[in-house]
């Protein structure tokens, strides 16, 4: 078969219930045109990311089903356009949650390598390309990308440990080094889970003098210090552990996204001038909190979103300068609706890769 033949085929959501019920199917689907610029790439590996999830119930708005999630992809390179410079065939790639950009020099983002907050921003499932087709992800055989989208991989960086960083990873390493972690720093990560881990593992690795992970309980301190925390705070332990952290930490990032976030307390754990970054992101609205913690100190509160091709090159680079390996937890694609269970009740340490059994030999 010429790679001009495969077919695409996924497993996709048909309705919001489709991950409570375990009814994705795997059927096949019709991706975008075939442009000068593209990538075909045979999947081995996809994470599961809490994005797929809240995609596939409908939890940040109505998801255009069929479905086919994922977007921590990792495979090889079977066709490349005629224009692509950067790939060949056979070369290892990875894709993270961004497919496509205008990457016009007039844009106000893309020239300032911030692609993914351009307003014409291609998520790579779940959104719609300029010529009205749909994106679909990972969850599958095949992908098909705009070539600035799609990244060499290191060799010294295995592909099950490869995948999730397209994602969870530079969610993580994007606001840690745009907002100076590193030596001299005292950084937070609250919530140690698929994505917090990566924050503790980065933060250390970028060189940050201590490193607080924040979690309503201490079952998992013991991991957390191992990822490279040098302390650890339970907020559901310790009713005044606010006041006892209060003016400590230099640069906190969020993970959770619960309804009931304490964000003031969180402002207190700031030093004077210090920084809190959302990246979590709710289904729900965030209460109402008291600004004095922030007006009083000159805090700043932020966000960040995903991370540009820039940060996800460097990334991939200090992880395979620095043998950075995340805890991952592989699953057959097979059992893509087991895995998603597993993933609901919390399971994983601290991340569900999906294996291609027909594209891993």
């Amino acid at each position: 078969m010429s790679a001009q033949d495969y077919k695409f085929k996924g497993w996709v959501g048909l309705d919001k219930d489709c991950v409570e019920k375990g009814t994705l199917v795997e059927q096949e689907f019709t991706p975008k045109p075939f442009g000068d610029s593209d990538v075909d790439i045979k999947i081995t590996h996809c994470g599961v990311c809490g994005s797929d999830v809240h995609t596939l119930n409908s939890g940040w708005g109505p998801a255009p089903y069929p479905i086919c999630v994922g977007h921590e992809i990792v495979g090889h390179a079977v066709r490349v356009g005629k224009d692509v410079k950067e790939i060949k065939v056979g070369d290892r790639v990875g894709v993270g949650a961004q497919s496509c950009s205008c990457m016009k020099p007039d844009c106000s983002q893309c020239p300032n390598k911030n692609e993914q907050y351009c307003d014409k921003s291609v998520g790579t499932y779940g959104n719609f390309y300029p010529d009205g087709s749909k994106s679909m992800g990972g969850y599958g055989d095949y992908a098909r990308v705009h070539e600035y989208f799609v990244f060499k991989i290191p060799d010294s960086i295995p592909s099950e440990i490869a995948a999730p960083m397209f994602c969870a990873g530079v969610t993580m390493y994007s606001p840690l080094k745009r907002n100076g972690a590193g030596p001299g720093k005292t950084v937070g990560i609250i919530g140690i889970g698929g994505l917090g881990h990566y924050g503790l593992l980065w933060a250390k690795a970028l060189g940050a003098d201590k490193v607080v992970a924040i979690s309503r309980y201490s079952n998992k301190s013991d991991d957390a210090k191992k990822l490279g925390a040098t302390s650890t705070i339970a907020t559901a332990e310790d009713p005044e552990w606010a006041q006892k952290n209060a003016n400590s930490i230099d640069l906190i990032v969020s993970t959770i996204y619960a309804p009931n976030l304490p964000i003031a307390d969180y402002l207190t754990l700031l030093k004077h001038h210090g920084t809190y970054i959302q990246v979590g992101a709710p289904e729900d609205k965030v209460p109402a909190f008291s600004m004095f913690p922030m007006i009083m100190k000159g805090v700043k509160i932020g966000g960040s979103l995903i991370g540009s091709p820039a940060e996800i090159k460097e990334m991939l680079q200090l992880a395979a300068d620095k043998d950075i390996k995340g805890w991952v937890n592989e699953w057959p694609l097979s059992k893509v609706n087991e895995a998603l269970a597993a993933f609901q009740r919390g399971e994983p340490r601290y991340r569900i890769v999906l294996v291609n059994e027909k594209h891993v030999n």
